[in-house]
């Protein structure tokens, strides 16, 4: 077992971290942006006037991304179904709504899967000295299963990230079932693993699931974005193993 140094806080006895992708080892805000963009303009070119109303409920606003927004933090379920639900204010049946959305959104996807968003800076080496450190890794996002899986082959990151968890049709954050089946994947306790993101959604998930402590980061300066947090960090370079 490892200490781990944030800042003042230090936490002992840690054995495992879990790292959200989007927005914490994944510099993904211009991505989700143009996701969210070209599927408002593939609804709206079926259903003129949704798309600036869509755009508003994604969290965009001209080219600003709200990194607290829909779709920098839900699910991918829970995007379509946010999506489905303003185009059912037209009066469509609910099903239709659905496939609309969700073949938009998969439409998009194919239009941008040629410029995938880059890590954040630091985060490969953090991987490799604490796996150097024995401290098993893992990914716990709200991003499709395989998606996660599609980010560690791209990144080249499958001798570092032993456990990739992703929601597809069951629950998705906050819910600590994630945590504790990430967990139970990788043979450590709650109480011996921390957890690192972006959102409030991986702070809570991790308190839920009584983890050992919750690393909040914040490279858009906005702590407010972490709260319940036990320390807050802007760089992941600040996440250090201890003496």
């Amino acid at each position: 077992m490892v200490t781990i140094q944030c800042r003042n806080i230090s936490f002992a006895n840690i054995e495992a971290i879990f790292f959200d992708k989007n927005g914490t080892i994944e510099d993904s805000q211009g991505y989700l942006r143009s996701l969210g963009q070209k599927s408002a303009r593939i609804i709206d070119a079926q259903i003129p006037g949704i798309g600036e109303p869509l755009l508003m409920a994604f969290g965009i606003n001209g080219d600003t991304l709200d990194p607290a927004g829909l779709i920098s933090v839900a699910s991918r379920r829970e995007t379509e179904i946010a999506a489905a639900a303003y185009i059912a204010e037209t009066g469509r049946g609910w099903f239709e709504c659905l496939k609309i959305a969700r073949q938009s959104l998969e439409e998009a996807e194919k239009y941008l899967s040629t410029t995938p968003a880059p890590l954040f800076t630091g985060s490969l080496d953090l991987f490799k000295s604490l796996s150097a450190a024995g401290i098993k890794l893992g990914i716990i996002s709200a991003a499709t299963t395989a998606e996660v899986s599609d980010f560690v082959i791209r990144h080249q990151l499958s001798d570092y990230i032993q456990v990739q968890k992703g929601v597809d049709e069951g629950p998705s954050k906050p819910d600590p079932v994630l945590f504790l089946q990430a967990c139970q994947a990788l043979g450590v306790a709650p109480g011996s693993t921390l957890m690192v993101g972006d959102a409030v959604g991986d702070m809570q998930m991790a308190r839920y699931a009584e983890a050992a402590g919750c690393i909040g980061i914040t490279w858009v300066g906005r702590s407010d974005h972490v709260q319940g947090a036990d320390v807050v960090i802007h760089r992941l370079d600040e996440i250090l193993i201890g003496d």
